[in-house]
């Protein structure tokens, strides 16, 4: 798919999606202007602002047909070879994470996720992976189970056996 594609189907689908929640907010039969002693209506942001993306996306089909930007004339590639390949890397990562938080835990799965991420696709240095592969595990475990007490997903028994260790002695050295 070539960007001038692109730009004329995302068009029409902007287009489309604003017409269908300007057509919603009619349906639901709510008010889309002022009510009176009261102020907006509960569809007059909804209608309106849909109403503007529709402008919006007619100027951009309209300047298509015209040629008029840069977009609208070239014959690139949308999407190159290297986007479709960090692509589905990271879909193939992160179902890897979310299947291995299962197993090990959210936070063993972090650390395997970080380390693929940070010193492998993302190549940087041990300093900066080690300080990722340590520091986003241990803000995620503060941040959830410690200040917002949500409990993440611990994975197999053995795995959350080891993780009471850890809650054991969080509580016996500050509450």
């Amino acid at each position: 798919m070539t960007v001038r594609t692109a730009e004329l189907l995302m068009g029409i689908a902007t287009l489309l999606v604003s017409l269908g929640l300007m057509l919603n907010v009619y349906l639901d039969g709510l008010t889309i202007g002022w009510v009176e002693g009261r102020g907006p209506g509960a569809g007059m942001w909804p209608f309106w602002l849909s109403l503007g993306m529709a402008l919006a996306s007619l100027a951009t089909i309209l300047r298509w047909f015209m040629g008029a930007t840069p977009e609208s004339r070239s014959t690139d590639p949308y999407i190159s070879q290297e986007t479709i390949f960090i692509v589905g890397v990271s879909v193939v990562a992160l179902f890897a994470f979310l299947l291995l938080m299962t197993i090990i835990g959210t936070y063993l799965a972090l650390v395997l996720f970080m380390f693929f991420y940070v010193r492998i696709i993302g190549r940087h240095g041990w300093a900066m992976t080690t300080a990722l592969v340590i520091g986003t595990p241990v803000f995620v475990y503060l941040l959830f189970e410690v200040a917002l007490t949500k409990y993440l997903p611990k994975g197999w028994p053995i795995f959350e056996e080891g993780f009471l260790v850890i809650d054991n002695l969080r509580y016996e050295w500050f509450y």
